[in-house]
């Protein structure tokens, strides 16, 4: 009986563990390819994090030298009007992407204090990520509260209603006083065409193109602009499609 026995344990343990070793090599192989695909990710943040420093810290230099490229290629008349789109290029994207970065921090700030002061779990982490996503217009803030307020039902759902309820509130202050105060008219894109942007540049360049296809837009339409402006001057017709009637002389100088 007890040789029986024991053979019957062996022979279980036996199917158990062939049973068993395949699935630790799947759970080892996708750690492994886990850690990987982390330190990948991080070698290609801390890359570019080197590259940005060093661009900044020759900014004036590449500056001089794309300055003396241009003079030297163009006519002074053709460079002059090259550094003058560069500078208007600097300005929108300088403009919106620094302020957005402030107003973006900002929000994570007032949301990691109204959290703590409502005694909300993952504080920290959820504000991060409106903070993060607060970056990307328009639909930055249900990209930010969708999966935070999925999290906090796990919990509570009476904390998860109390938090959307706050990030209704956020972002009504953010929209209508803080984002105007800080970012101004800094693109001068209607709302269509902000919506419009952010969906054509998000549809073809995911995340980056959302965060990026606002002030892209607003460059291509600015020089769009300047440039059907600068062909009706040439017509005589103004900014509202009407021709530009000639100065006609007075009819006591026309024999002067």
């Amino acid at each position: 009986g007890i040789y029986n026995q024991a053979m019957e344990k062996l022979i279980s343990w036996t199917q158990s563990t062939a049973d068993l070793i395949p699935n630790i090599e799947r759970v080892v192989t996708g750690l492994y390819t886990g850690v990987i695909n982390v330190i990948a990710w991080l070698k290609n943040v801390l890359i570019g994090v080197i590259v940005m420093l060093y661009l900044l810290n020759m900014k004036e230099l590449l500056c001089a030298q794309a300055k003396k490229i241009v003079y030297g290629v163009f006519p002074v008349t053709v460079a002059n009007n090259v550094i003058e789109r560069f500078r208007f290029i600097h300005q929108i994207f300088g403009g919106f992407i620094i302020g957005k970065l402030i107003d973006s921090l900002i929000i994570g700030i007032l949301t990691f204090m109204v959290m703590s002061f409502l005694q909300m779990p993952y504080t920290l982490l959820i504000s991060v990520i409106i903070g993060v996503t607060n970056v990307i217009p328009f639909f930055g803030p249900f990209i930010g509260a969708i999966p935070s307020a999925l999290l906090l039902l796990l919990v509570s759902p009476k904390q998860c209603i109390w938090f959307l309820v706050m990030i209704l509130v956020i972002q009504q202050f953010d929209g209508n006083i803080l984002g105007p105060k800080i970012l101004g008219n800094t693109t001068g894109l209607s709302s269509f065409w902000v919506l419009f942007s952010i969906l054509l540049f998000g549809g073809v360049f995911g995340i980056v193109g959302m965060v990026i296809g606002v002030p892209v837009f607003a460059t291509l339409y600015g020089l769009a602009q300047e440039f059907i402006h600068a062909m009706l001057d040439r017509r005589g017709i103004d900014a509202e499609g009407n021709a530009v009637a000639e100065e006609i002389p007075d009819e006591d100088n026309v024999f002067e």
